[in-house]
């Protein structure tokens, strides 16, 4: 069949209809949607369906346009209030936890294919590369596996969990920089390589701050004539953000993650809308990347390196992860012996690093190819080792509340949220027979003190309720409580 750009078109349609049907259904089964938007990239490739895509360049490209938009949208989705009490520890963990990770991973690569699997040898500049690319945590597995799953966690562990992943990606990418200009230049001082990160950290730190800031003015006083344009706007803003802080010398992807963590937390017109558009977005770009990054890999390649991809996997997993998880939050006693092993799991690998090992592929490094699909390798593995259990080690440790519907009930039928206006907590139950066994007017549910029904939604109509209103089977009743705890004593009053 002649390649055309309608049939591209219908290709991809097909693609991205499949990836959300197979995410689906993989949630279910308690998979990572984003393994098997991978899976399914891999299937449609050369070794699968045979769609030919060969290009890191492009791959990289539509890799950096997704992680702008997942790390902006994490930003605006977190609330400061949650990562201030972690904040220090967050820090500490997305430079130093990424440093001494990539140190104790290099050092194992180097004397693993060195002195045990020689039938790949790297030297340990190569070793130290290949540590560097998958030294920081990924933010869109984390930011999608623990907010997908609706997991809340104890000891402050989400938020510090969701700051580190968002923030440590600029330190392996000055790793990976500076051990590929070591390896295609023996001039490149250590002094240089030390200002440079600390130039990217702070250009890209104050551009963050500063155009976060201007932004939420502009929003509140450009009065654009349509409602959709504000959307657009914060695209623009995003990739300004980016582009300004790149241009300067700073680290883009931390003044876009600064700036929607500052604008997120400030009220500005048409923010619902907004966080929806960015929502839908984050997901669509996340299925785009992870299908790029599928179809890019070729699977006969990576069976030579699964023996060395197995093994530097696991040593990720359960050495050099923990021993620099431990020895950094050592010093914080709030986070119990148990709160450091789940962070520790939850080192998870993911698009950043298939991505970052682009640049030594385009960069001309040797073995980068080889690089490649071990990174790859070993983002499958830590998927499904990781991925798939975080839920479930969270519980077996002790730290995963059950009350989860209870922390952040979905609204489906009342399309608002008053989160940002109000300090209470809203949620929407549907009436049963059981609920009127004593009688069926609203009074008669004997609802505690603290909670409030502000509407009732009945056969696609509103209804403004008072204490006489008669309530039917199947009505469907906004409520309005002041804490969380007052709406979990309302779910087992109602017996839900």
């Amino acid at each position: 069949m002649k390649f055309s750009f309608e049939l591209f078109l219908l290709a991809a349609s097909i693609l991205l209809f499949l990836s959300i049907i197979v995410g689906k259904t993989g949630y279910r089964f308690g998979i990572p949607a984003l393994l098997l938007f991978l899976l399914v990239g891999i299937f449609a490739g050369s070794d699968g369906l045979g769609i030919e895509f060969h290009s890191p360049r492009q791959a990289q490209y539509i890799g950096i346009i997704a992680l702008n938009i997942i790390l902006f949208s994490g930003g605006m989705d977190t609330r400061i209030s949650e990562i201030k009490p972690v904040i220090f520890q967050g820090v500490i963990l997305s430079v130093a936890g990424v440093f001494f990770t990539a140190l104790i991973t290099g050092i194992f690569i180097y004397w693993l294919t060195n002195s045990v699997i020689k039938t790949v040898t790297f030297s340990f500049i190569e070793s130290l590369l290949l540590a560097s690319i998958m030294s920081s945590t990924d933010s869109a597995s984390v930011f999608s596996i623990l907010r997908s799953k609706g997991l809340t966690v104890k000891q402050n562990l989400r938020p510090l969990l969701e700051l580190e992943s968002g923030s440590n990606d600029p330190m392996a990418y000055m790793l990976m920089i500076a051990c590929i200009q070591l390896l295609q230049s023996s001039g490149v001082k250590t002094g240089v390589i030390v200002l440079t990160f600390f130039q990217q950290l702070i250009i890209g730190a104050l551009v963050g701050i500063v155009v976060g800031k201007l932004v939420v003015y502009l929003i509140n006083h450009i009065h654009l004539d349509y409602e959709g344009l504000y959307s657009v706007l914060f695209l623009a803003v995003l990739f300004f953000l980016f582009g300004l802080s790149s241009v300067l010398g700073g680290n883009g992807y931390l003044a876009v993650y600064i700036a929607g963590l500052l604008i997120g937390n400030r009220r500005f017109e048409y923010k619902r809308s907004i966080l929806k558009f960015f929502d839908g977005l984050t997901w669509l770009f996340q299925i785009i990347m992870f299908l790029t990054l599928g179809l890019l890999v070729n699977p006969h390649e990576l069976l030579p390196i699964a023996g060395i991809g197995i093994l530097i996997g696991l040593f990720m997993i359960f050495v050099s992860r923990p021993v620099s998880v431990f020895a950094l939050l050592w010093p914080f006693k709030k986070i119990t012996f148990r709160g450091k092993l789940f962070v520790s799991w939850v080192g998870l690998r993911g698009a950043v690093p298939i991505i970052f090992a682009t640049y030594p592929w385009i960069s001309g490094v040797r073995q980068a190819e080889i690089m490649f699909n071990i990174v790859f390798f070993i983002t499958i593995l830590s998927l499904v080792l990781q991925g798939t259990s975080v839920p479930l080690v969270a519980q077996w440790l002790g730290l995963g509340s059950q009350q989860t519907k209870v922390s952040k009930p979905k609204l489906k039928e009342f399309d608002l949220d008053l989160a940002d206006e109000i300090s209470a907590v809203i949620a929407e139950i549907v009436i049963s027979e059981g609920m009127l066994k004593n009688g069926n007017r609203l009074s008669d549910l004997s609802l505690p003190d603290k909670v409030l029904v502000t509407m009732v939604k009945r056969n696609g109509e509103f209804l403004v309720p008072r204490g006489n209103t008669l309530l039917e089977s199947g009505d469907i009743v906004l409520l309005i409580a002041d804490n969380e705890e007052v709406l979990a004593q309302t779910y087992r009053h109602l017996g839900l």
